[in-house]
């Protein structure tokens, strides 16, 4: 039977990554409201309802290609077909009234189907000679012909409710002729951060002091999980003024999201304040970096408290803030899909824990991606951040990691929206 670490038997054992976001989500509901934008200003945002197209994509059949359009039932069953040139229709063209029987009729790549034409051979597989179009033998019926609905059909769920929309969606819903859009409200997120050590960038720093480096990490991850930033500032390490403060952020936001303060220090106050203004659903999480992650109400609004390493900060929010946030702006968070890598090291971890280890990508002989580690592991090394591609994950079970195993690795983008 495995022993009990020391923190394990004074705190309780430590939960999983798994068991936190199952345990966060249920203490989140979507946000309620919605409203509308216009098209241009909803990339980001939310869809609060499915979106059903009201024309056919595309609305009339038209030609892919610049080529001519024919009946493939006037075509020779064997062999090359001469058929007399008759007709042109350009994009944006009327095609009603062109006759296509026995002829071909000249068409240009979006240009509608003339009535009765079902095939377009490509203008650089024909010949010209004396009026008469030459067209090869082999072509199937339809080719080069988009029939009206080939994209999507009238009355069919383009996007669903739930989705955070993305310049492609935006193509979709512009191509079907929507000029606004109903999406959820952005949720507004107070972010501060904690410690008498902290000073902002551009102040003269005072002995044993450090600029204050996680909001700026914060203010953009939570920008780019689709939230209104709401900058708090820095609190000094002051209970009674830690627990007003957060009273005050939970009457006027949907979230708040600290950095600092959450461990087991004589210093780190942010947990107790928080039992002080509202409850504490968990703190300590099976993650490294990044252990001490407290989770709570304050009143009726959620509490995050990320720790203090800014490595710690951006680990803990990818994998635990990141998908309650998700929840809350009403989207369906979809976990971010890892890649196998190869590891060009070995390492070794404590069972019972995921650990994110930051590495570089180099492609070895055989194709393959291997992962290098970066030299320095510590949780307040921002650089490891800065000079590496992503992180390599390794689950609570392993103990110990040969070099040359496969591992799963999410790369930077896939975690920051």
């Amino acid at each position: 039977m495995a022993q009990l670490s020391k923190d394990e038997e004074a705190f309780g054992a430590l939960m999983s990554v798994a068991q936190a976001a199952e345990r966060a989500g249920s203490l989140v509901a979507p946000l309620a409201g919605a409203q509308n934008v216009a098209l241009a200003e909803a990339d980001g945002r939310v869809l609060a309802r499915d979106i059903v197209a009201r024309l056919d994509l595309p609305p009339f059949a038209n030609s892919a290609v610049d080529g001519y359009a024919v009946r493939f039932a006037d075509l020779a069953p064997a062999g090359e077909s001469r058929l007399r040139l008759s007709g042109r229709v350009a994009a944006g063209a009327d095609a009603s009234g062109t006759a296509t029987a026995g002829v071909a009729v000249r068409v240009f790549t979006g240009a509608p189907m003339p009535p009765g034409a079902d095939t377009v051979f490509m203008q650089e597989d024909v010949g010209l000679e004396d009026g008469f179009v030459r067209l090869p033998a082999g072509l199937r019926i339809g080719a080069n012909a988009r029939p009206a609905g080939e994209d999507i059909a009238c009355g069919e769920t383009a996007l669903k409710a739930g989705q955070r929309l993305r310049p492609q969606d935006l193509a979709l819903l512009a191509a079907l002729g929507l000029i606004e859009v109903s999406v959820h409200r952005r949720p507004r997120v107070a972010i501060f951060s904690t410690g008498d050590e902290l000073s902002e960038p551009g102040e003269a720093l005072a002995p044993a002091a450090i600029y204050d480096a996680n909001r700026s990490l914060l203010r953009a991850m939570v920008a780019r999980a689709g939230a209104e930033v709401v900058d708090l500032g820095i609190l000094r390490d002051e209970p009674v003024g830690l627990a007003q403060r957060l009273s005050e952020a939970a009457a006027s936001c949907d979230l708040i999201l600290t950095s600092g303060g959450v461990s087991t220090g004589e210093e780190d106050h942010v947990k107790a304040a928080v039992e002080r203004a509202g409850s504490l659903a968990f703190w300590r999480i099976g993650i490294k970096p990044g252990r001490p992650v407290a989770m709570g109400l304050v009143g009726a609004t959620p509490f995050i408290g990320l720790p203090g390493n800014p490595v710690a900060v951006f680990v803990t929010f990818a994998f635990v803030a990141r998908p309650l946030l998700a929840r809350l702006a009403g989207a369906h968070f979809v976990a971010p899909t890892p890649l196998p890598v190869r590891l060009g090291f070995p390492y070794a971890k404590k069972a019972g824990r995921r650990e994110y280890v930051r590495v570089s990508l180099t492609p070895a002989a055989d194709g393959v991606m291997v992962a290098r580690k970066h030299p320095q592991n510590g949780a307040g090394v921002l650089t490891s951040l800065t000079r590496t591609d992503g992180l390599v994950e390794l689950t609570e079970a392993l103990t110990r990691i040969e070099e040359g195993t496969i591992a799963p690795f999410f790369a930077y983008g896939l975690l920051i929206g």
